[in-house]
């Protein structure tokens, strides 16, 4: 008799449900692409990015992985964008297995694989998108410098948490920390600015000698991990 395992029923399930779903954006990727022709691909995509933000429960999930497969840069299998996340530019690429939590919002980043996104992050170009140079002109007229950033795989990135700079390989970004210079592989930063306290290889403080002892004692365990489905 032949059998058919409930593991490779979910598989196939699945990967009917992708197929379908990418077949219902299409009219929609047409669309964007043919406005695209006519405005800046920047200018028109922030807005299909909102439409689909909005779709809810399971079924937008699989919506939104079937048009960010279509519009982003890269968007690899198996990707989950939450509720109301929202990017900002199509540049932007999502790894395998990816989680990236509700209410985010992403620029040009470069997100790996098995990277953990918790809600309400902030993944941002930079620090330096306007001008601030002259008092003659509104900051909003002076022109800026937007910088590429990307998050390294395996990397978890906690609650309200804003990332201006690149991310290592392995890391821990604890929630509500402010990324604003590069964090290494391996490491786990906390704090407003964050400051880098361990090497995930090493359960020793990474600075022990700052006088910071109430931050080296926090801990990954202070997070907010996503609920990851």
């Amino acid at each position: 008799m032949f059998w058919i395992g409930i593991p490779a029923v979910k598989t196939f399930a699945k990967a009917l449900l992708r197929n379908v779903c990418l077949l219902t954006v299409l009219p929609a990727v047409g669309l964007y692409r043919l406005q695209s022709t006519v405005c800046r691909q920047e200018r028109v995509f922030p807005g299909w990015s909102q439409l689909f933000s909005l779709l809810p429960r399971r079924t937008g999930v699989y919506l939104r992985h079937a048009f960010y497969s279509c519009t982003l840069k890269v968007c690899r299998s198996d990707a989950c964008i939450s509720f109301g996340t929202l990017f900002a530019d199509p540049k932007a690429s999502v790894g395998r297995t990816t989680y990236i939590g509700s209410f985010c919002s992403i620029g040009n980043v470069e997100i790996g694989d098995d990277v953990l996104i918790s809600s309400h992050v902030s993944l941002m170009n930079g620090c330096h998108q306007h001008g601030t140079e002259r008092l003659d002109i509104p900051m909003r007229e002076q022109p800026g410098e937007y910088q590429a950033i990307s998050i390294g795989e395996d990397t978890w990135i906690g609650e309200r948490a804003t990332v201006t700079a690149r991310v290592g390989k392995h890391c821990i970004i604890g929630a509500g920390s402010l990324v604003l210079t590069p964090v290494p592989d391996y490491a786990i930063a906390v704090g407003c600015p964050a400051k880098v306290i361990r090497d995930r290889r090493d359960d020793t403080p990474a600075d022990a000698t700052n006088g910071d002892s109430a931050v080296a004692d926090e801990s990954p365990l202070s997070m907010n991990r996503p609920n990851k489905k």
